[in-house]
């Protein structure tokens, strides 16, 4: 394949993340102030958004109560939650996606789980900024992965960088979330503030003090306030305009962010919450909590099971609709239903319900605290369905992430 080849396909690839995209945000005409909004959004995402997610395997583990042997369906991101899961039993997974970059994401670090020991897996994902993960790939990796694959993280920038050279300097400084939150801490020490030293706090009291001294003052600068309050600027969190509403239920948004801030800051141990770390110092840190997938004393699970884990380039429903009835135990489904019209969600949740077993579980999160479904999808589907209050309410109380409004947990009638 010549190099001219190479680029076409890059770029097919790339289009078609635009039109999967697209076609989840896009409520509005092009030129409509809103559909401008929602276009810019499209191509924002259209690359790598998240190297990390921001859902609470351990909060999505204890709803679903997974038996060996069932079939979960979810959506991909970057990856983190779906290996996770697999630690806690030997069950299939399929993960799906819009986005091709998270494909690509995913991809890799299946090959890195199957041919890696965990001594390189974890400075390819754990460290993730060593000179030497470069050589990992090239040596150990790059002719394992299927051509698409390989493709996309041997693609070269404008400074003529490969895409896995993010590995060398620091993987979760890229892509949209992490550019954001270097930005972030850039604007904060412009400022005279410094968010990485709560990662040193020793007590809850501690980051209390620090967040008190070091964050909310800079979240409570003028210039912060507006910048947060500008829909746009939360497009770097993977937030898209119709997700914004629900998220500032129409209060100021700066509002709504230094809420969040805080309870990630102040409501977990720092020594047990890697999406602080991640927010804070931005990256999981020498002797810092990590992810479950991330532990060794779960990395030959991870080996004996990745086999039964398939990643798919397409939309939620199109991908149960090509399933059979009664085939699926459990459904995760991130934020995604935020993003969706009544339409959207209704034809979503008839297939779930087609290819649900009796028994099956479906979880989600919302940007805003209470569920989405009342009203939004007819009666005779909510119906099957029974919505599990109270458990969702304490289970997202725990949710270290601290970033989404409510949790919800439905459970298939039988």
């Amino acid at each position: 394949m010549t190099a001219v080849d190479i680029h076409e396909q890059i770029d097919i690839t790339r289009r078609r993340s635009k039109t999967l995209v697209g076609a989840a945000v896009h409520r509005h005409t092009r030129l409509s102030s809103a559909g401008i909004s929602e276009r810019l959004f499209t191509h924002a995402f259209a690359g790598l958004v998240y190297p990390q997610i921001w859902e609470d395997p351990v909060v999505d583990l204890e709803a679903m109560g997974l038996e060996s042997g069932q079939h979960i369906v979810a959506i991909a991101s970057g990856g983190c939650n779906i290996l996770s899961y697999l630690t806690s039993a030997p069950v299939k997974i399929t993960g799906v996606d819009l986005n091709t970059a998270h494909i690509a994401l995913n991809r890799l670090k299946h090959a890195a789980i199957k041919h890696l020991d965990y001594t390189h897996f974890h400075a390819m994902f754990a460290d993730a900024a060593n000179a030497g993960n470069v050589q990992i790939f090239d040596r150990k990796l790059a002719g394992r992965l299927d051509a698409q694959t390989r493709r996309y993280w041997t693609k070269r920038d404008w400074r003529g960088r490969r895409r896995i050279d993010g590995f060398a300097c620091g993987f979760y400084r890229t892509g949209l979330l992490g550019r954001f939150i270097t930005t972030g801490h850039t604007l904060a020490r412009t400022l005279g503030g410094n968010p990485a030293s709560i990662v040193k706090a020793k007590s809850f009291d501690e980051q209390r003090t620090i967040f008190e001294t070091e964050i909310r003052p800079l979240l409570r600068r003028p210039i912060v306030r507006r910048l947060l309050d500008q829909r746009a600027s939360l497009f770097g969190l993977g937030i898209p305009p119709a997700q914004y509403e629900a998220l500032s239920d129409g209060r100021p948004m700066h509002e709504v962010i230094e809420e969040r801030l805080e309870r990630l800051a102040c409501g977990f141990d720092l020594k047990d919450n890697y999406f602080a770390w991640q927010a804070f110092n931005r990256g999981y840190g020498k002797g810092g909590p990590l992810p479950l997938y991330l532990q060794e004393a779960n990395f030959d699970n991870l080996r004996d099971r990745i086999g039964d884990v398939r990643i798919l380039n397409t939309s939620f429903t199109a991908h149960l609709a090509s399933l059979p009835a009664q085939s699926v135990d459990r459904f995760v489904l991130l934020d995604a239903q935020d993003w969706m019209g009544d339409a959207d969600l209704t034809e979503l949740w008839q297939e779930i319900t087609r290819t649900s077993r009796s028994g099956a579980r479906v979880i989600f999160r919302t940007a805003g605290l209470q569920t989405i479904l009342p009203g939004r999808i007819a009666d005779g589907v909510l119906a099957q369905w029974h919505y599990e209050a109270e458990r969702s309410a304490e289970l997202g109380a725990r949710d270290r992430s601290a970033i989404y409004g409510g949790f919800h947990l439905y459970i298939k009638k039988d």
